[in-house]
């Protein structure tokens, strides 16, 4: 057994506050139940938040954030897991209040893991994380409530980040005519390239106006930003039509009016994919090894980089320059 390994540590004392790779050792981990070797982790706007000192993620210091891994288990104290069993382990508490993704090694507990499905390697399944699962959810959620391709477009905001371009991609290979919306004009092909049906700036959405109903343009919509935007979704999204929110990147405050929901029937799905149903998280993770895995997962890595190069790249998220997944190589 390694004596040592390298992990991303943030230390907060007084008022210094560090950022650096340093060398643990079992012991330092957490007890649970699951010894997992890392392979791969991800970078998510949560871990971005998790490397500065006011980001109110981190509980306490001195801490390993990540709240992405798959691996390998080690050992296993749980029955459901056994030594070489390939892994996937997301949300819960990992990267907030139990050491993370960003270390050669983790200690989970079982009940946070799930097996790694056939049809996915361990670097793919970190190419999704937690931004695929989440627009995964959110696309089955929408089919729930009885959104199919042939009620119309489906609006995607954010559509370069993490989440967003999962969700374009997914419903593309859905069938779904995806309208996409970007602030950044020079990602207009990388989004066509994802499947993307047509373009849309930001000020197309949401223009700084809120009508309490204006033209119904949208059968549905996933919305990973939030805020002011998300309430003037409402007031175009079709009679009888979904959409699915999962971020608050543009804001907490969302200023609607009841129109939307009492006169268009309109439904607002909240998309949790951190304490999900192990029986959800299930199914979702066997529907993007197959039905909803992207025809070439590599077209969504931003770039791939070693716990030495975190540091450098993890602040890219919170200055909206991240384009699809970075992937953390740790073996």
């Amino acid at each position: 057994m390694t004596q040592t390994f390298d992990a991303l540590v943030v230390n907060k004392q007084e008022e210094q506050f560090f950022v650096e790779v340093q060398k643990l050792t079992l012991q330092d981990l957490p007890e649970s139940e699951v010894l997992i070797r890392v392979h791969y982790s991800g970078v998510n706007y949560k871990d971005s938040l998790a490397v500065i000192p006011n980001g109110n993620i981190v509980k306490t210091y001195p801490f390993v954030p990540g709240v992405d891994l798959a691996g390998v288990v080690v050992s296993s104290s749980d029955p459901r897991f056994q030594e070489g069993q390939e892994v996937i382990a997301t949300s819960y508490e990992i990267g907030v209040s139990h050491f993370g993704g960003f270390s050669e090694f983790a200690r989970i507990p079982a009940d946070w893991i799930v097996p790694l499905p056939k049809g996915l390697s361990l670097k793919e399944s970190m190419i999704i994380g937690t931004a695929g699962f989440t627009a995964a959810l959110s696309v089955q959620r929408l089919e729930e409530h009885h959104v199919s391709p042939k009620k119309g477009k489906v609006l995607v905001t954010g559509a370069t980040g993490g989440v967003g371009s999962f969700a374009v991609y997914i419903l593309s290979a859905l069938g779904y005519q995806v309208e996409a919306s970007t602030g950044k004009e020079s990602e207009h092909e990388y989004l066509k390239k994802l499947g993307a049906t047509t373009i849309v700036s930001r000020d197309e959405v949401y223009d700084g106006k809120i009508k309490a109903l204006g033209k119904q343009k949208w059968a549905a919509a996933i919305d990973p930003v939030g805020g002011e935007q998300l309430a003037a979704i409402l007031s175009q999204i079709q009679y009888g039509g979904s959409l699915a929110t999962s971020g608050l990147t543009g804001g907490t405050k969302v200023p609607t009016t009841i129109f939307p929901f009492i006169l268009r029937g309109v439904n607002l799905l909240g998309i949790d994919s951190v304490y999900c149903p192990k029986e959800t998280r299930l199914n979702i993770w066997n529907r993007l090894a197959t039905d909803f895995k992207p025809a070439n997962l590599d077209e969504l890595i931003q770039q791939e980089v070693t716990l030495d190069q975190l540091p450098d790249v993890l602040p890219t998220l919170l200055k909206g320059q991240a384009r699809g997944r970075i992937l953390v190589k740790l073996f």
